[in-house]
């Protein structure tokens, strides 16, 4: 669906643990019970906040990612930190897919990608 025309319906993609809807201005960051009880949080982020969209993509040994990284953040995320905030799985701003769930991963990445260019044309 081409959100451009402006009032378009959110999307909603499925990755590990995790749901996001993609709305016009926003991405609303659904995390799972099992998610939430290891320390997850759900999120929601303004598109205009974000400064980068770091990816990773999915294989068969190792989950893929995207970051929807803002001034929050302290720089990119690793596999592993001593801070859940800095790690793939804990940051309330990325989301996971396994590799079965590749297409998700390239479908979330192109939408939010052009969501984020239209909110600012400069970029």
């Amino acid at each position: 669906m081409d959100l451009s025309k402006g009032g378009g319906e959110p999307r909603v993609f499925k990755g590990y643990m995790a749901t996001v809807t993609l709305r016009e201005d926003r991405v609303d960051f659904k995390r799972s019970l099992v998610a939430r009880l290891g320390g997850n949080r759900s999120s929601t982020v303004l598109l205009g906040d974000v400064l980068k969209i770091p990816r990773r993509e999915p294989t068969r040994q190792v989950n893929g990612h995207i970051h929807l990284l803002t001034a929050q953040d302290d720089g990119l995320l690793r596999a592993a930190s001593m801070s859940p905030e800095k790690t793939v799985a804990g940051n309330p701003r990325a989301i996971m897919f396994t590799w079965q769930q590749r297409q998700g991963h390239a479908d979330f990445f192109a939408a939010v990608e052009q969501a984020w260019q239209r909110c600012d044309p400069s970029r």
